[in-house]
């Protein structure tokens, strides 16, 4: 049995914790406020993040950074924080041990994916991804649910597979390391986006458009970046954008609809009280489409509502008056394939 740890006690953090102690395996739930690790051990539930969940022996909460000493490691803090986080880590690594990152996101100014940050900051460890429609408080109660983890090293892939599948959490592996992050980091803009138009009382009709070409350009920038088309219409692509489109649990979702009753962005933030990275991915691929060119209308229309004060309404007209488009045009649909970031 490989000893396993899971950095980040947060609601992510508590439910992949859960998945590993239901698959039989010991675990230390590892966070950083002393005061609410205490509370979890005395209360056996985290109380802050995932209440309702019973956490059963063999998850142990810790404050102690030496307890990451670990076969493998889960990293579950929001993208932000990654880098600072493996800085934080790396004298307490075991020497080669497995890093799985379940944030999505990419790096402000970089660009990087956060698998690629991890590599820069613990050279020598092997790295997975996981990512899929997977809300943690659905995940947290033992709902069905299926998720894709990614490596470039499928031997890796299948371990973590083998680590944390049942019969209620299903894990497909996959290679494209590329699509897999971008799927999940680019999705986030689109789920802002739909909880949007319900602030603006928009209809079925209108969502399933914001879906269908979200889906659209989100290809278009992960191929550019070297993904490939068909994982973006897997579980790390529609199916992660569907459920974060739709699901009350969705924080980008009550972030938007805020937004779309016409609430200031830095009070939205205020009221939601936790990470909202369907902001920060929207400025980040805003600027990146720019720099390689790439057509993505709904993620610079969100851009200027978030960062430019245009109103929802404007923006929502400026996508439905641009100029005439062919469904299916190909060059237009996936990008190019070989544009490379400049320093």
């Amino acid at each position: 049995m490989k000893k396993t740890a899971v950095f980040g006690a947060g609601s992510w953090g508590t439910a992949i914790a859960l998945l590993l102690a239901r698959a039989g395996h010991k675990v230390f739930l590892i966070g950083r406020d002393e005061e609410k690790i205490n509370t979890m051990k005395n209360s056996k539930e985290n109380t802050y993040y995932l209440p309702g969940v019973t956490l059963p022996d063999n998850i142990i909460p810790s404050s102690d950074l030496q307890d990451i000493y670990a076969d493998v490691v889960f990293f579950c803090v929001p993208s932000h924080a990654v880098r600072e986080s493996c800085r934080l880590l790396k004298p307490y690594l075991r020497p080669g041990c497995i890093i799985v990152n379940t944030a999505k996101g990419l790096e402000e100014n970089t660009f990087l994916r956060l698998s690629q940050v991890i590599a820069q900051e613990l050279p020598g460890h092997p790295l997975a991804v996981l990512s899929g429609p997977s809300h943690a408080e659905e995940v947290g109660k033992d709902v069905v649910t299926a998720v894709v983890v990614a490596s470039q090293d499928i031997e890796i892939a299948e371990t973590i597979q083998d680590l944390i599948m049942t019969s209620k959490f299903r894990v497909y592996t996959n290679r494209d390391l590329i699509g897999v992050e971008m799927g999940g980091a680019l999705k986030n803009i689109i789920a802002l986006c739909s909880g949007i138009l319900e602030g603006m009382e928009s209809r079925d009709n209108t969502k399933a458009v914001l879906m269908t070409r979200g889906l659209a350009e989100i290809t278009r920038l992960g191929v550019a970046l070297g993904g490939k088309p068909e994982t973006f219409y897997g579980l790390a692509g529609i199916g992660d954008l569907i459920v974060t489109c739709t699901s009350p649990h969705s924080r980008n979702l009550r972030a938007g609809r805020a937004l779309g009753t016409g609430k200031p962005l830095n009070e939205v933030l205020k009221e939601v009280g936790m990470v909202v990275e369907g902001v920060r991915i929207t400025k980040i691929a805003y600027e990146l489409s720019k720099r390689l060119n790439i057509t993505m209308p709904i993620t610079e229309q969100a851009y200027y509502v978030l960062f430019k004060d245009l109103s929802p309404q404007e923006a929502l007209a400026e996508l439905m008056m641009r100029g005439k488009k062919h469904e299916t045009e190909i060059k237009e649909f996936l990008g190019t394939t070989n544009n490379k970031l400049t320093p």
